[in-house]
């Protein structure tokens, strides 16, 4: 593994565990120093200072133009949804938008019954893939990532799996927008997030989902994770307003330990990423995982637990990649 993102895997201090329902949440903390300054999508958006739109009036499903108009870069984190145009999108990976600059980036599209304008500009959802999506996604974006070098989802495997997660929710949508199973679910994840408040130095959250552990994510800045920080906590509880069995036992903090542990095991690859640093893939026995690094600090990880169905899931989606390619 990378030496400096093993350095801040090592560097992991796990705050006090809060526990509600059947999830529970160590907030992440690390002695080591801030990345260099960036904004979130959130922040750019609200100074419109950021501008999202189609790459042309037609537009291309798996790509959207953004303009960077500030004197800062602008952080988009893996799985935030962006909302508007000819049809809802979520970021394939984490990007790092160089300052006053324009970039065309890889997306998912989370609306599969429309590709018609509702506005010119994309904005904010506040809304981020549950958990279970964005697990799903990450595994087909690495396998895109090492068949082709493209950050590339399997766009029908996000269908499918935001249809199941939708059939789950009770959410109806014309579009088959990913957002209307946010909005059935709005006031169960609005509990969960008074339950989950952000602590001082906090960086980043562990999940745990009826006494397991899910996954993480670590963002550099703390001001930057404060602002994250809601669609975040939202995006592992979507998966456990929906788990069908709900343990309300405290979660044992040592799985916490391990699972950290265990990333450090993981196989890596690297890729230039699509704006500034490098974007890492991890794999290991029923972990995935990713990281954005830049100038020796890491602006962004995350790691989750993927499941047997994940697994079944990935060697369909790679039987169609096969088809596709004949």
């Amino acid at each position: 593994m990378d030496a400096t993102i093993k350095k801040y895997l090592t560097s992991f201090e796990l705050g006090e565990l809060q526990h509600f329902k059947n999830m529970g949440v160590l907030p992440l903390l690390t002695s080591l120093d801030d990345s260099p300054e960036y904004m979130t999508l959130k922040e750019a958006l609200d100074k419109q200072v950021l501008t999202i739109t189609e790459v042309s009036h037609e537009g291309s499903v798996p790509e959207l133009k953004v303009i960077n108009r500030a004197e800062i870069p602008i952080l988009l984190l893996d799985g935030e949804e962006v909302v508007g145009a000819k049809q809802n999108r979520v970021l394939n990976t984490t990007i790092l938008v160089k300052e006053k600059s324009e970039l065309v980036i890889p997306v998912s599209c989370t609306e599969q019954g429309r590709w018609a304008y509702r506005d010119r500009d994309f904005s904010d959802s506040d809304t981020m893939m549950s958990t279970k999506l964005r697990r799903v996604k990450a595994q087909t974006v690495s396998d895109t990532l090492a068949d082709s070098q493209e950050f590339r989802s399997d766009q029908g495997t996000v269908w499918t799996a935001i249809r199941e997660i939708s059939e789950e929710a009770g959410a109806q949508s014309e579009t088959g927008a990913m957002k209307a199973a946010y909005e059935v679910k709005m006031d169960d994840l609005n509990d969960y997030l008074s339950a989950f408040p952000a602590v001082p130095d906090q960086k980043g959250l562990l999940a745990f989902i009826d006494g397991e552990v899910v996954g993480f994510d670590f963002v550099s800045r703390e001001s930057a994770y404060g602002i994250l920080h809601p669609k975040l906590v939202k995006s592992y509880a979507m998966d456990a307003t929906l788990q069908k069995t709900k343990l309300t036992e405290a979660p044992d903090v040592t799985k916490a330990q391990e699972f950290i542990s265990k990333t450090q095991k993981c196989k890596e690859k690297k890729y230039e990423s699509v704006g500034k640093g490098w974007d890492y893939r991890f794999e290991g026995k029923m972990i995935v995982g990713s990281a954005l690094k830049f100038e020796k600090k890491v602006i962004h990880m995350a790691f989750f637990v993927i499941t047997e169905s994940d697994k079944a899931g990935e060697m369909a989606s790679s039987r169609r990649r096969t088809r596709f390619r004949r």
